[in-house]
């Protein structure tokens, strides 16, 4: 994946080179990744969806969100930029009008969602999500999930192709 203009320290997780070669779990990934910096917009629309839809979640639902709004910019059944997947008509709950919310960026969660976004972007980490382009919570039961082929559950979510 390129590099997306606008992130300091390369903020694309180029930076990641600096991390351990030991790494051996995702949350120690995620405690080494850097935060600082100024995001990009894209990499602040993939961190935010992260964030609200997966912030109570583990991980690797964390993780699984990020590779549905990457795979979806991926995918030419989708806008071609992060902002444009997560603000796309009736897609995320969290946005309204197209509008999302503001974020407590003094949080844990945030940092954890800034680090997850990188991750994700830069296919730090494999995922359970896989190629998954659609998820719901387990609490719900859209129609379109019949159609579709269930790449994981994780925690609360499941993952679909």
């Amino acid at each position: 994946m390129q590099p997306l203009p606008g992130d300091a320290d390369n903020g694309d997780g180029s930076d990641a080179a600096n991390l351990p070669d030991n790494v051996t779990s995702l949350r120690e990934l995620v405690s080494d990744m850097p935060t600082g910096g100024k995001l990009s917009g894209d990499m602040r629309c993939l961190a935010q969806a992260i964030y609200f839809e997966a912030r109570g979640e583990p991980l690797a639902g964390q993780l699984a969100v990020g590779r549905v709004v990457v795979n979806r910019a991926e995918s030419n059944l989708f806008p071609d930029d992060y902002c444009g997947v997560v603000t796309q008509r009736k897609q995320f709950s969290f946005v309204k009008n197209g509008h999302i919310p503001a974020v407590n960026t003094t949080s844990a969660a945030w940092q954890r969602a800034k680090a997850i976004a990188r991750i994700a972007h830069q296919e730090l980490w494999q995922s359970e999500a896989r190629d998954a382009l659609y998820f719901h919570a387990k609490r719900v039961h859209p129609r379109w999930a019949t159609r579709k082929i269930a790449r994981a559950t994780i925690d609360s979510h499941i993952f679909y192709r």
